[in-house]
């Protein structure tokens, strides 16, 4: 039986000091070691074995974090953890306490293939692991051919089509030795809501950026846009994700969604929720109205969609404990999850054939505040996000 954590932490906006990321943004030295210090506290606060980063634009700002958690880890360990010469120190209570550093663990960058010079920066993504990897991790952004979406309309005539290249951000894939098993993890930061306004003949800022003469339709179709993006981009996420399960791998999916976890984008990446019973549904081929689908067929069907279906940390979490309500996310007086933890059901607790399961879910959100209200504070250095972490055993727990 082996226990683990994995989190998912976007750091927003990590970077060394005096480096114009986007246009007119940069910290100064002093904001730099603010912020350094205040995610070096949130590692440790989490102590995960497994951490996926969104939001990096530095790998070597990043090592800083880590560095910097490592140092208040040892120095946390030598105030609170007994030495062996205390009568007291087997305790369990002191495994629970001690911090293990991340000297011999692995990290794996993914710049983002957009990231442009001063005030053009793009960022991307990291997975930290207290295991290592097995095989090279994988970037997933560059799509070897555009991604076509073909569209008809409602008489079937051609409706045209949305085109993406390459995603936003990238993908980072790898494989992770946990115990007996290898873990697929993925690691993902899809398409924000922020509309995206074409520039027109030539012009230095696209027309719908202009709030003085606000354009509403225009500012509508931007979020049209952006949203297409964002499923586009999880579709080609839910494609790789497939590929791992049909090979049998164990799966899990961490990230920045940038939806909540009942939006299509993220139904896109989980599957399909199979229904109760296909036995009282008329088969898509039906010549008559009593041609419905068999028992056997149910059966059929039931194994065909669970068998690649993700299943959210959070909501096995809330079914587990009766919490009502998680969040990682205050903006504009919207309280909600963008940032999720995906499994396959080889971790699902009603699997017959279950590898391990979720014990436990936590979510570090009391730094988040909603900047919509007058007297709430905000501080730019700190993470616009929560910080989720899944408590994992692989084996039999009670073994």
């Amino acid at each position: 039986m082996t226990r683990f954590t994995i989190a998912s932490f976007n750091v927003k906006n990590l970077i060394e000091p005096e480096q114009e990321y986007y246009k007119f943004e940069e910290y100064t030295p002093e904001e730099y070691a603010w912020k350094r210090a205040w995610l070096a506290d949130q590692l440790l606060t989490m102590n995960a074995d497994i951490v996926c980063f969104q939001e990096i634009f530095s790998e070597n700002a990043l090592r800083d974090v880590v560095i910097e958690a490592d140092e208040l880890g040892m120095a946390a360990n030598a105030a609170n953890i007994p030495d062996r010469s205390k009568r007291y120190a087997r305790k369990a209570i002191f495994r629970k306490l001690a911090y293990e550093p991340y000297t011999q663990a692995t990290l794996a960058f993914a710049p983002n293939s957009f990231d442009g010079g001063p005030g053009q920066r793009r960022p991307g993504v990291a997975i930290l692991s207290r295991f290592g990897f097995v095989g090279q991790p994988d970037v997933i952004q560059d799509l070897p051919e555009p991604l076509e979406v073909p569209f008809s309309d409602i008489d079937g005539t051609d409706g045209g089509s949305y085109t993406i290249k390459r995603l936003s951000r990238p993908i980072l894939k790898v494989r992770i030795p946990v115990g007996d098993a290898v873990v697929t993890v993925f690691n993902c930061h899809l398409k924000s809501k922020l509309g995206e306004f074409p520039r027109v003949d030539g012009s230095a800022t696209p027309p719908a950026a202009d709030l003085v003469n606000y354009d509403p339709a225009a500012r509508a179709m931007g979020s049209l846009r952006a949203a297409l993006r964002r499923m586009a981009e999880a579709w080609v996420l839910r494609n790789e994700v497939l590929k791992e399960l049909e090979a049998g791998h164990p799966v899990m999916v961490l990230g920045d969604f940038n939806d909540s976890e009942t939006a299509v984008s993220s139904e896109i990446i989980t599957g399909e929720a199979p229904f109760k019973n296909y036995a009282w549904m008329r088969r898509h081929d039906a010549q008559t109205k009593r041609d419905r689908y068999s028992d056997a067929e149910n059966e059929i069907i039931q194994e065909k969609i669970s068998k690649v279906r993700l299943f959210s940390a959070e909501k096995l979490f809330v079914r587990k404990s009766l919490r009502d309500m998680v969040y990682t996310s205050a903006f504009g007086g919207v309280f909600e999850s963008i940032d999720q933890i995906l499994m396959s059901r080889h971790f699902h607790p009603d699997h017959s054939r279950k590898i391990g399961e979720m014990e436990y879910f936590s979510v570090l959100n009391d730094h988040l505040t909603d900047g919509s209200h007058p007297e709430a504070p905000y501080n730019k250095l700190a993470s616009d996000h929560g910080q989720i972490m899944a408590h994992m055993v692989i084996g039999d727990p009670d073994a």
